[in-house]
């Protein structure tokens, strides 16, 4: 390592579990791309040890796979004691909470603040006690921070107006599209897969989840209100939720026979959601509040339409590209539905736009812009 090199430390404490959300997906973008555009500086990837080992190491780039422990013991004790040892001079907590005594300078990502916002416990008890802690953790990290990185403009707003923040330490890093979620996938392959899941050949896919601000049950009425009103309309396919669930609230609402216009394939891996994609013919994703939304333009990039919320940071994310809709308004949800999937022409345009759109993105630029951050301490 040359004399300008630094060392950084980059703490993405659940990058190696099977089933990856959002905030680790996006860490382990950046760390590869890292890998690409920098061989200057020297980096530690602090991880959970768990099975899916996805950082190779290289040169530049070595693993510190800490101790299974619970969430808060690992991040407040074991992480600050491991970190005293390795000489860092700049500490990366890239999953919205930090170690309050880190030693090291802090950069911290801040994907959101809703938990701030307003303590949801409709949740289940995991989510909850997520809550409870990032309210306890974040407002001291974030005065710890030399730098904070957000992931939309709408979220830097957000954080401008909720915690004081001086406006040049929030740095905007937008979130990108891995090259791997593309259209070119042949015709075979995506049959393929649509068999191996027992997926028909034309569904709606939406990807569901407990969260509440994921607004499932409002999608699943306004599917409903679709289904009851279309001539032959396409199933839709949700992904990491229950039929059960799903049974149920169909049960309350007096459709329970409709249960079998919705299939579910279950969790489905990262390196199988491109041809997920290439599956649908149409994503949805009306979700009451994002800090970015990531899947809009992973779908994109695949060439399917998007109908996504007119809230928070999505229309920020879809431009042009997509159908906005009102995620409280079951009615305008349903319409917007029928609307796009009985009209081919309406289809084509916004599958046009879209690929344009999932190009604007990308981690090579995300990368680009966070080895700045890093310089610049």
């Amino acid at each position: 390592m040359g004399k300008a090199g630094k060392q950084i430390g980059i703490e993405v404490q659940r990058l190696f579990r099977p089933k990856k959300h959002g905030m680790e997906v996006v860490a382990l973008e950046l760390i590869r791309e890292l890998q690409t555009v920098d061989s200057k500086h020297e980096y530690t990837i602090f991880v959970k040890k768990d099975v899916d080992r996805c950082i190779e190491e290289s040169a530049h780039v070595r693993v510190c796979e800490l101790a299974s422990l619970p969430y808060p013991i690992w991040e407040q004790m074991l992480l600050p004691k491991t970190i005293r040892n390795a000489q860092l001079d700049i500490l990366h907590a890239t999953c919205n909470t930090a170690a309050l005594l880190p030693s090291v300078p802090l950069v911290l990502t801040l994907h959101d603040i809703i938990y701030l916002e307003k303590l949801d416990m409709a949740g289940t008890w995991y989510q909850n006690f997520g809550n409870i802690y990032r309210r306890w953790v974040v407002p001291s990290a974030v005065r710890k921070a030399k730098a904070i990185i957000t992931v939309s403009e709408f979220e830097k707003k957000v954080m401008l107006d909720r915690l004081q923040i001086p406006e040049d330490k929030i740095k905007v890093i937008h979130n990108a599209v891995n090259s791997r979620f593309n259209n070119y996938y042949l015709d075979d392959e995506v049959e393929k897969f649509r068999k191996s899941l027992g997926l028909p050949d034309k569904f709606t896919l939406f990807l569901g989840n407990t969260a509440p601000k994921k607004n499932t049950k409002n999608t699943i009425d306004a599917y409903i209100k679709y289904i009851v009103n279309a001539t032959a309309p396409l199933p839709m396919v949700i992904l990491d939720y229950s039929r059960e669930m799903v049974l149920e609230q169909l049960q309350q609402s007096g459709y329970a026979k409709l249960v079998n216009h919705f299939i579910f394939p279950g969790y489905i891996l990262p390196d199988q959601m491109p041809l997920m994609y290439n599956s649908a013919t149409l994503f949805i994703y009306p979700s009451l509040r994002e800090s970015f939304g990531l899947p809009i333009l992973e779908a994109m990039a695949c060439g399917i339409p998007v109908i996504t919320s007119n809230t928070s940071s999505m229309p920020e994310v879809a431009g042009p590209a997509a159908l906005l809709i009102d995620p409280l308004d079951v009615t305008d949800m349903a319409g917007a539905i029928g609307q796009v999937l009985s009209n081919e022409e309406q289809r084509t345009g916004m599958i046009i736009k879209g690929l344009k759109r999932a190009e604007a993105f990308t981690w090579r630029n995300a990368a680009i812009k966070l080895l700045n951050v890093y310089e610049s301490l």
